[in-house]
């Protein structure tokens, strides 16, 4: 029986060295690689996830937790693909043109891929351009971060450029420090994530939706 729970916890205190070990060990005794993904690495993702949400734990703690999930997936990763287990969906995110703020970009990305999504991480000063090629490529959401009021409308501008381009169905979710609910219903945006840890929920969300 392997011990996802020491997986799940261990991953919570940030350990990557053991995260890797228990993962190796849960394999040797021939637990599934799909039950020690998600009770062990996605779960431990899913509580720190949790706790961010309510400030219970801050940044240096989640991308000390996604470190602990990278060393085990690093693991998992080969089996994942041999196993034929697929990823929740794709999505492509990125820090809109003009503005170079990656942090909770970053944030964003790392939550995702402790959900189960793949996350094509197109990086910062990104434009309408490349969001459109990423939905081209498969990406079935694509993520839009601003940090600066004088970017956002960027957001709008990667929302026309879909659209012209025929890629009406890609859904479009936005955050960051400026971003509010209200702006995301103006600009037709899918979603709005105030905080990285809502965003897993959002992509979700959109995922069943789309």
């Amino acid at each position: 029986m392997a011990d996802t729970q020491a997986i799940s916890e261990s991953l919570q205190q940030g350990n990557a060295p053991k995260v890797r070990e228990l993962v190796q060990q849960a394999l040797d005794e021939g637990a599934a690689v799909r039950e020690i993904l998600d009770e062990g690495l996605i779960a431990g993702m899913s509580v720190i996830g949790e706790k961010f949400k309510r400030n219970e734990v801050y940044v240096p703690e989640v991308l000390i937790a996604a470190r602990a999930m990278n060393a085990g997936m690093e693991v998992l990763k080969p089996l994942l693909e041999e196993a034929g287990i697929e990823p929740i969906g794709t999505v492509a995110i990125g820090t809109v043109k003009g503005d170079l703020h990656d942090i909770g970009k970053n944030l964003v990305a790392m939550m995702l891929r402790g959900a189960g999504f793949e996350v094509n991480d197109l990086g910062i000063d990104v434009t309408p351009d490349q969001f459109v090629q990423a939905a081209k490529g498969g990406s079935r959401i694509v993520g839009l971060s601003a940090l600066l009021t004088t970017t956002m409308p960027q957001m709008a501008n990667v929302i026309k450029a879909l659209k012209e381009a025929g890629q009406e169905d890609t859904k479009v979710m936005i955050g960051g420090a400026p971003v509010t609910q209200a702006y995301a219903d103006e600009i037709g945006a899918d979603g709005y994530a105030p905080d990285a840890a809502t965003a897993v929920d959002v992509a979700k969300n959109l995922f069943r939706v789309g």
